[in-house]
């Protein structure tokens, strides 16, 4: 592994390093996305492609819950870590194991019998229903897999390493992308096929992350006595990852409303608005990826109880997200026209106008986004999972006001303001929130009040 012990050296240079691997990782993910829907598009075809996207919602909601509940059982992982506590820390990543697979045993079975029932509420057209049940099934046969990378590289991301995970996640897809040419061109498998190569390939992503903790100089030595079921680390995990599960849930069950009520609103702004925040994701994922290496670097000093660094590096999250933001700000509205036509084309100058004003809008409360990713992983990487849940709640909101003004009379413009109205209200309560807890309570020495 190549860890990093975020609790000495400069805080600005140690969450910029830790960052970028990160923020490459997302980029690359986002890239993957493109090529593999182009794979399917053009091999399989246009109802593929329809039939994969009506799988999204339902994924944004259970593989974000995993996501979020691995990010949870990591953090008491990275406390030990930075409390330099080694029997904890062993006892925290074996359990995780435990936990992974208890969701792994609940969870595949569950969904897997859901599957036709949740795609039939989603109203999916009946002429990609079977393909949407073959893709969506297979995908929840693939939840152990899931959690498997995903547990792994937050485990891995705990110690300080976040490199490893960027370099499996690029072989990882990269064998994505092969195995979806072998299994569709060769095995003429479909959509059964790209299904498949996905959950293959993230398996194996999942057992080069694990394998680190097994072999090489930074193994950590696991004895049979660290693999005992422990219930009060048991509990400690489960306290902050399946609230922080369920926080990913709500922010999902926000943006499905907004999605409808963009769908009530015509084609045309399905267009725009689809476009214009493909082009938006590329500019605030590196934010989201500061943040998550806030929270690893918050909970590795909050476990070394280190009150100065801890306060360095909010103050240095936040001069780095207002720096991005700012120069991110520029560059859209030199370049939003360009950006629009390049996705969309020149076909709709209605779509590409909406599209810009999208754009024009949204990127100037990229500020209040890149705090929002500062002040919640702080929470998360204090082990305060339920405040940052209920931040979801504000997300919610803001994103609940925004769909019914645009139904109603506002239309496309309530669109444009619901996500920075949801970021505002969420940001609002979590900085008051960590105010209360750091500045007025007394965080350090107060650790097992919440």
């Amino acid at each position: 592994m190549n860890k990093q012990d975020l609790t000495i050296g400069n805080p600005l240079t140690k969450l910029i390093l830790f960052s970028l691997p990160l923020v490459g990782g997302s980029l690359f993910q986002q890239l993957y996305n493109f090529i593999d829907t182009l794979i399917v598009g053009r091999l399989i075809g246009v109802d593929a492609v329809a039939a994969v996207g009506a799988y999204y919602p339902l994924s944004f909601l259970i593989i974000g819950f995993i996501q979020g509940s691995s990010i949870g059982f990591s953090i008491p992982l990275s406390q030990s870590v930075g409390a330099h506590d080694d029997l904890a820390t062993k006892q925290f990543f074996t359990n995780g194991v435990w936990l992974s697979v208890i969701y792994a045993i609940v969870l595949t079975p569950l969904m897997i019998g859901m599957t036709l029932p949740l795609l039939r509420v989603l109203n999916t057209p009946a002429n990609i229903m079977s393909m949407a049940l073959t893709f969506t099934t297979i995908s929840f046969i693939g939840i152990p897999a899931n959690l498997l990378y995903n547990y792994s590289a937050a485990a891995l991301r705990a110690f300080g390493d976040a490199i490893h995970p960027l370099h499996f996640l690029i072989a990882s897809l990269m064998l994505n992308i092969v195995l979806d040419l072998i299994f569709i061109l060769q095995f003429q498998m479909g959509i059964a096929g790209a299904a498949w190569a996905t959950v293959i390939s993230e398996f194996i992503g999942g057992l080069l992350n694990i394998g680190l903790f097994f072999i090489g100089r930074s193994k950590l030595s696991l004895q049979k006595i660290n693999w005992r079921f422990s219930l009060p680390h048991i509990r400690k995990m489960s306290l902050i990852g399946i609230p922080m599960g369920f926080e990913y849930c709500i922010s999902a069950i926000g943006a499905i409303i907004m999605q409808d009520a963009i769908n009530r609103l015509g084609s045309s702004t399905v267009a725009a608005q689809s476009a214009a925040d493909k082009i938006r994701q590329l500019f605030t994922l590196p934010m989201e990826s500061v943040g998550a290496a806030m929270a690893t670097y918050q909970a590795q000093n909050f476990g070394a109880k280190n009150r100065q660094r801890i306060k360095q590096g909010i103050t240095n999250g936040v001069l780095i997200q207002v720096i991005y933001s700012l120069v991110s700000f520029i560059i859209v509205n030199l370049a939003k026209t360009p950006l629009v036509t390049m996705v969309i084309g020149t076909g709709s100058p209605a779509t590409t106008k909406s599209a810009v004003e999208y754009l024009t809008i949204i990127s100037f409360f990229f500020p209040i986004h890149g705090l929002l990713m500062i002040f919640r992983n702080t929470l998360q990487g204090w082990g305060h999972s339920g405040y940052a849940i209920i931040s979801g709640f504000g997300e919610l909101l803001g994103r609940s006001i925004g769909s019914f003004i645009a139904i109603g009379s506002a239309g496309f413009i309530a669109i444009c303001y619901s996500n920075p109205l949801a970021w505002g209200i969420s940001l609002i309560y979590c900085v008051f929130t960590v105010w209360q807890l750091f500045w007025h309570d007394g965080l350090i020495g107060n650790q097992n009040n919440h």
